[in-house]
């Protein structure tokens, strides 16, 4: 049945979705769905030849025209093919490159509910690694589990997380450094999250409980890590007033470990650090010259998503501290509500305009919410909160994506009000490739395929020649572009035409095709 179907609305071009009559696709895509939702391994053309695309590899070298062959999972050929019992795809005037490998996604939130994942497809994303800034699910085999029972349209991996192995030993005492005992309890529930599939180890220094941690200890459980072969990823304790020293606790963490250290969602969050990113790219320069494997990666956004608590990094919520934050870090109409338990009315509003309906000034608001927030946790667990703000410029955004080592990421979810989670590598082309002219296509493919899945330390995904795994995406290079935004943030992408992962079609002109061959990621 797949391959009826791929023929019935199969891709011609640019322009296929013209030809399609949509008041008919919607009954045949519901009765295909509930036909193969329960096969994994669901069947699809075993053979088929994509003729004519532009083909850029995700190695970083130049495009060019040329027919590429799959047969079941794999990239079979790729060059001047003649037909061969092959089902035919004009790729003309379409490029066709690696699907895009988001290093740092929060995408696991919602995916079993909605496995299609339409918001990373219409991306052209077809692999996840979630786990990030400190905190994963435990036991890391749970989520394999689960992943497992409910197959996806994309593939999902997953670091272990700091701060919940941190929690899992300390419990509610966590405020303080942990004691010697507690770091080798720490090490050794490290060491099975590593060994049940684990691609390595992330820490959210700039969040409870990791916030309370000395370097030492991160750098006995990085040593452990690297003892499995794995990799540290790291949400920095600074992004903002204590950045340089943030950027040098890492870089000591990859020398006293030498462990090959990533920094998650890279940036300057700080008005008066903005237009030293060529600065922080000098430290990681020498770094990689010591012979220190230090990366980077980064969503093109001027705005990040965090907590409210993330603004005071000694806890300390007092006016002084407010007004800085408020003053420097973000503004209070640069600060959007995304998600405020106590009070769900506030959800959607800047922190200016919670202001004005509470007839109070802005930090006196901000720190009467957190209050409010950390009364609510104590009492019944219903404190929960985040923010979207405003902090970053964009030429530091482009000067760091730039840089030969910094891959593209999301940081976001389908759930958040932050764009990210539906934009972030669509946006790279039409603000960083076609608008600003900071990137060339090739550079950015790369930057979202070869060099994503070198930095997590993927095999046969990332780039497209004989023997790599399908995961692929065609798109139109002029019209692939995000379409979300704080206004309507869960708007999906334009332009990618299909996706392909492990051989699989999974998307077709903005529609999901029905089957589910993701796989978990553990390489």
């Amino acid at each position: 049945m797949g391959k009826v179907f791929r023929r019935r609305i199969g891709l011609v071009g640019a322009n296929a979705l013209k030809s399609l009559n949509v008041c008919r696709v919607p009954l045949l895509l519901v009765v295909f769905i509930i036909s193969c939702r329960n096969d994994h391994n669901q069947e699809v053309p075993s053979q088929f030849l994509i003729q004519d695309v532009t083909l850029i590899d995700g190695t970083g070298s130049d495009r060019r025209t040329v027919d590429v062959r799959i047969v079941g999972s794999q990239v079979d050929a790729i060059g001047d093919l003649s037909p061969n019992d092959d089902e035919i795809i004009d790729g003309t005037g379409l490029v066709l490159s690696p699907g895009f490998i988001d290093t740092h996604s929060h995408h696991d939130r919602g995916l079993f509910e909605t496995p299609e994942a339409l918001v990373l497809l219409s991306q052209g994303v077809t692999t996840i690694i979630v786990g990030q800034d400190g905190g994963s699910k435990l036991p890391i085999r749970s989520l394999k589990e689960e992943f497992l029972a409910t197959p996806t349209s994309v593939n999902l991996g997953s670091f272990v997380g700091h701060g919940t192995i941190r929690s899992e030993i300390m419990g509610v005492d966590y405020l303080k450094a942990a004691e010697p005992d507690e770091i080798v309890a720490m090490g050794e529930l490290l060491s099975e999250e590593l060994e049940s599939g684990a691609l390595g180890f992330s820490t959210g220094l700039e969040y409870d409980p990791g916030i309370y941690s000395t370097t030492s200890e991160v750098v006995a459980l990085a040593r452990i890590t690297a003892e499995h072969g794995k990799r540290y990823s790291s949400h920095m304790r600074s992004e903002d007033r204590n950045l340089f020293d943030a950027i040098k606790e890492t870089i000591s963490i990859a020398r006293a470990t030498g462990i090959p250290v990533h920094i998650s969602h890279i940036k300057l969050a700080m008005k008066s650090l903005w237009g030293r990113a060529s600065e922080i790219l000098l430290l990681l320069d020498q770094a990689r010259e010591e012979g220190l494997t230090v990366t980077a990666d980064l969503y093109p956004y001027e705005y990040w998503q965090s907590t409210m608590t993330v603004l005071f990094p000694d806890r300390d919520f007092n006016r002084e501290a407010a007004k800085f934050a408020l003053e420097e870090l973000a503004p209070p109409e640069g600060i959007l509500i995304d998600r405020y338990e106590p009070n769900r009315s506030y959800e959607g509003q800047t922190l200016a305009e919670v202001s004005e309906v509470r007839k109070s000034d802005p930090v006196t608001t901000y720190l009467d919410l957190i209050a409010e927030s950390q009364a609510a946790k104590e009492v019944g667990g219903g404190g929960g909160e985040s923010i979207i703000g405003t902090s970053m410029a964009t030429q530091d955004i482009a000067t760091l994506l730039k840089w030969p080592y910094t891959n593209v990421a999301s940081d976001g979810s389908s759930t958040s009000r932050h764009p990210r989670g539906y934009g972030s590598f669509p946006k790279i082309f039409r603000t960083y490739v076609r608008e600003r002219g900071d990137l060339s296509l090739e550079e950015a493919i790369h930057k979202m395929t070869g060099l994503a899945s070198e930095t997590l330390g993927l095999q046969k995904r990332g780039t497209l020649e004989a023997g790599s795994i399908a995961d692929m995406v065609l798109f139109d290079p002029e019209r692939i572009a995000d379409m979300a935004t704080r206004q309507d943030p869960h708007a999906h992408s334009v332009g990618v035409v299909g996706v392909w992962v492990s051989g699989s079609r999974v998307y077709e002109n903005g529609l999901f095709t029905g089957v589910y061959p993701g796989q978990w990621i553990e390489e």
